[in-house]
């Protein structure tokens, strides 16, 4: 997700078909990177409830392939706190 933000910012990114809903307000390049930065740091912990969370909805505004894996890790983050 970082790295496809950074790409988006000098204008290097391909147009994937998982966009970000919030891309066309803000940018997509500044606030992939932010949200990319946010995954980085809460991944460690997406075994708690509400780390999880968080990570499944950075990963749904982030958009692009990062997202969709983040979205996923915290997805999977959930259903491990519960089994």
């Amino acid at each position: 997700m970082v790295i496809f933000s950074l790409l988006a910012m000098v204008s290097y990114a391909v147009a994937l078909p998982f966009q970000s809903p919030i891309a066309g307000f803000f940018g997509a390049g500044i606030i992939s990177l932010i949200l990319g930065i946010i995954a980085v740091v809460l991944s460690k912990r997406v075994g708690e409830l509400i780390f999880a969370i968080i990570l499944a909805v950075v990963g749904f505004l982030g958009g692009g392939i990062g997202g969709l894996l983040v979205l996923i890790g915290g997805i999977l983050g959930l259903i491990g706190h519960f089994v």
